[in-house]
Order: structure tokens, then C-alpha cells, then sequence
């Protein structure tokens, strides 16, 4: 499992060990990760040029110490001081007696940065919110268009590492090196797209572990611990039957994409009930088909509500009514009433529901583009106002559990290409499946959008690709992962 935790709990955690260490020590190892990450990335570092953007705190003074370590090895280090009057002493010093140097001149040092073989961008610690100020926006913009490598300082200048978000300008890394603790916006998009590779340095904050972290990435082991497996004395009902209510006259192919998430999903078997009955049927003959409405359709251990199902709120509802969980998602979640919906949550019945952006917006009443700047923020949102867990589909697949409370799963697969007609219904099917097979709504989410996301890469391999096909790689993906088991 990655985690992430916030900057009040990194600082604390930061203050219990320099308590116990000799002064400046913690930045002597952080710098010393940073400048081994550098070397790394320059692959020699001896007459390579290195630019530093240090500002006022101490990532500033960790890009210092580290520039004075390559300079040590030959390398060519100038410094840029976006706060002349506080750079870091110490940190100013050493890259002195190490032989780099200072730029005072902000035109040259536009042009330094684009002609630099690696830029450190050491301007904006942890803590910083909105974007960059004005002076440092010219280098910024430099770095992008320069020639070598950009290596951030625990996080990107600009970005908000609680929240993931970028309120302005802000710099693009092609490496972040970060410190002792994952920090939010190293995971959640948008900021995520502006931190590259990320490289983890150890310093010795075990302390950080005991706090409870703001977001966290389920790996393969974590997934294939999840998985639901058979037993020996199991049959196709102790595993669970998932209930598919979903497609119209219109959209019978959502039906059809679904129940073949859901075949997939480690359920025993499907029930599907709507009037796309023999579409399903033609592309799935195992799945168990009524006419009778989900109150009558037979027993299952979850539902899945919502995808092409056009206007049939009466359908929604009655699945809403039902004592099982309950996965909602595309025209389920709007015909879904929120008393309802908060209604299971407060009696102990778990629900799922599984916006993108746009249908998050409409439920929280704000622009999608609101949502997207801040996925952490909308998906907590969501999840206390409606009492449910939420899986929020985009760019980054966030979970939070029912209240918004906790440690929201923030999903590592994916692929652009996933972003096609049908992908959702399967996804959905999926997550339904493993709801019926015991999962919790937030496990099941977590672990359908990692399922997802595998296929879509297994199926795209840079190419385009249609719904069906994700479905069909699900399975890959599902042996991909137990073999993490051990």
C-alpha cells in the first residue's frame, strides 16, 4: 500500500525527529537523496550544467546542499535566488566552498535554465498554496521549454500537496524527489500530471506511520489479498449473484456491457433484469434473465442500477429499496433521490455510486471543471452528502468511504485510452460483481477501477480500443495480479 499524508501530519512527524537529531541532519539527508537522485538522472554528472531555483525555505536550502554535492563531483552548479535576503545560510555556504555560484541577473537566468543540462526547482516547499509568484514564473516556463531534465523538490512548485490541485502557474517536473512521506498531490491529478516519475527518499520518519493518511494507493499484493476466491464446498450462490438492472430500448448495449463486467468480477452468477433481455442473452447465455422486475428477479447478494437506463426511475427505486448493496451509476445516479441513497447508509446498507466529473458536478450543483481542479474535495463531498461511497472516474479514480471520512483510494492503472463509450458500464458490472461476492464498497470500488485500469492497459498498448475489448482483458488482469499473492 502507498500512502500519502498531509503536510500538518509530514511536519509533525518532521519536528518529532529533529527533536532527536543533531541540527541539520534531516536536511543533510534529504539533500543527500536528492543530489544521488540527480546523478542518477544526469548519468554523469562531472561537467554537466545544473541550475538551481531556491527559494526562501528549506527546500530551497536541500537543493543548495544538494548542488554543492555535484558540484563536488565536477559539475557546473549556479544558483538562482528568488529571495536573495533569505536563502538558506548554511545551505549558500556550502554550495560556495563546493565551487557553484550565484545569479544575480533574472534575464540571464532565463537563459541559464534553458540551457541547463538539469534544473533543481527548489522554490516552493510543501506548504505552499496557489501558484507561483511572479518572478519565478519566467523560470518556470524556461525549465519547460529547456533542454534538460526538470528534478522537483518533494513536490513541484505551485501545487497544493494537500489537495492536488494547481490554482496557477506552476512548475513541471520530469522527477519529483520526495521526502519521508508520500505527499497527496503526488497522486491525485491534476497536480500528479505536473510531478513526473516520482522517486521515494527515506529519511526516517517512521513516526508518519502511525498517523492516519489523507489518501492511499492500493498494489498488486494489496489487490490480490482482496480478490475473492472460491472454496472448495463453494457453488455459484455462495459466491453471490449480482443483479444487473440496467439498458433501454435506446441503450440495450449498456446492459450488455455490464453484465460482461460482471461475469468477470468473481460473482457466481448474473441476473439481469430490463428489456435488453435478448441482447444479453445473445452475448452471454449464462446469464440468468427476468422479466419480473428486481423486487421479483430472484435472489442476489448486490445490484447494479443505472447504466442506459434511460428515464426508469421506478427501477432505481426499487433497487434502492432492496436490503443488499447497491452499485449506482450513469442514469442511476440521477433518478436516484438522495434521501434514498442516505437512507441505506444511516440503516448499514452499503451503496457505490460511480460518477465521472460531469455527473458529479450535476449532483454537487458546481461546473465540472470545479470538479476535476479538485477531485479530493468533490468525492468527499459526495460521499458525506449522500452517505454512500463514491468512486469518482477520471484522469485519477478517487474512492472515499460512505461520510467522506478516512483515507480516500486514490487508483494507480489506467490508461487515456479507457476514456471510450461503454467503459464505465463495464466497470460498473465489475465492481457489482465483487460487491455480490462480499467485498466492501470501498474495497469493491478500489479494487474494480484496478482491475479496470489493468485491462484497459492490456487491451490498449497504445492503440485505441472499445469497451468489449476491456472486458475481455479483465481476466489477464485478474491473473496479473494474484500472482502477487506469493
Amino acid at each position: 500500500m502507498r500512502t500519502a499524508y498531509s503536510v500538518e501530519t509530514v511536519r509533525a512527524a518532521e519536528r518529532e525527529l529533529m527533536a532527536r537529531l543533531p541540527e541539520g541532519a534531516l536536511m543533510q539527508r534529504a539533500a543527500a537523496g536528492l543530489a544521488a537522485a540527480c546523478a542518477d538522472v544526469l548519468g554523469r554528472v562531472y561537467g554537466t550544467r545544473v541550475v538551481l531555483l531556491v527559494g526562501s525555505g528549506d527546500n530551497g536550502g536541500d537543493a543548495l546542499y544538494a548542488g554543492a554535492r555535484l558540484a563536488r563531483r565536477g559539475a557546473g552548479v549556479r544558483a538562482v535566488l528568488l529571495a536573495p535576503g533569505r536563502a538558506h545560510a548554511g545551505g549558500l555556504a556550502a554550495l560556495r566552498r563546493a565551487g557553484g555560484s550565484v545569479v544575480s541577473d533574472a534575464g540571464g537566468a532565463v537563459e541559464l535554465v534553458e540551457q541547463a543540462d538539469l534544473v533543481v526547482d527548489g522554490i516552493v516547499g510543501i506548504g505552499g498554496k496557489g501558484g507561483l509568484r511572479e518572478n519565478a514564473v519566467p523560470l518556470a516556463e524556461a525549465a519547460r521549454r529547456g533542454r534538460g531534465v526538470v528534478v522537483a523538490v518533494d513536490l513541484p512548485s505551485g501545487v497544493d500537496a494537500d489537495m492536488g490541485e494547481v490554482r496557477g502557474a506552476a512548475v513541471r517536473a520530469d522527477v519529483t524527489v520526495t521526502f519521508g512521506a508520500y505527499k497527496p498531490g503526488l497522486l491525485i491529478d491534476p497536480a500528479r500530471e505536473y510531478a513526473g516519475v516520482v522517486r521515494f527518499v527515506g529519511i526516517g520518519l517512521e513516526t508518519v506511520g502511525v498517523r492516519e493518511p489523507e489518501a492511499e494507493a492500493l498494489q498488486h499484493a494489496d489487490v490480490a489479498r482482496l480478490l475473492p476466491v472460491p472454496g472448495a464446498e463453494s457453488d455459484k450462490y455462495r459466491r453471490g449473484v449480482v443483479g444487473v438492472a440496467a439498458g433501454s430500448a435506446r441503450y440495450p448495449g449498456a446492459a450488455v456491457l455490464a453484465v460482461g463486467g460482471a461475469l468477470r468480477g468473481g460473482a457466481g452468477a448474473v441476473r439481469y433484469v430490463g428489456p435488453a433481455g435478448g441482447a444479453v442473452l445473445a452475448r452471454y447465455p449464462e446469464t440468468l434473465v427476468s422479466e419480473r422486475g428486481p423486487a421479483r428477479a430472484g435472489r442476489v447478494q448486490a445490484w447494479v442500477v443505472g447504466p442506459g437506463a434511460g428515464d426508469d426511475a421506478a427501477t432505481v427505486g426499487e433497487v434502492l429499496a432492496a436490503d443488499v448493496p447497491v452499485l449506482i451509476d450513469a442514469d442511476g445516479l440521477r433518478l436516484a433521490e438522495v434521501g434514498a441513497v442516505r437512507g441505506r447508509g444511516l440503516r448499514g446498507v452499503p451503496t457505490l455510486m460511480t460518477p465521472h466529473a460531469g455527473e458529479a458536478a450535476a449532483l454537487l450543483g458546481v461546473e465540472r471543471e470545479e470538479v476535476e481542479s479538485g477531485r479530493l474535495a468533490a468525492v468527499r463531498e459526495l460521499a458525506a452528502r449522500y452517505e454512500a461511497a463514491v468512486l469518482l472516474k477520471g484522469s485519477t479514480t478517487v474512492v472515499a468511504e460512505a461520510g467522506g471520512g478516512g483515507a480516500v483510494r486514490v487508483n494507480p492503472t489506467g490508461t487515456p485510452w479507457l476514456a471510450t463509450a461503454g467503459s464505465g458500464d463495464v466497470l460498473s458490472g465489475l465492481g457489482g460483481s465483487l460487491l455480490a461476492a462480499g467485498l466492501s464498497a470501498v474495497d469493491a470500488g478500489s479494487v474494480a477501477a484496478y482491475l479496470h485500469g489493468l485491462a484497459g492497459r492490456f487491451a490498449a498498448e497504445g492503440a485505441p480500443v472499445a469497451a468489449e475489448d476491456v472486458a475481455g482483458r479483465i481476466v489477464e488482469a485478474w491473473r496479473s495480479v494474484v500472482g502477487a499473492r506469493g
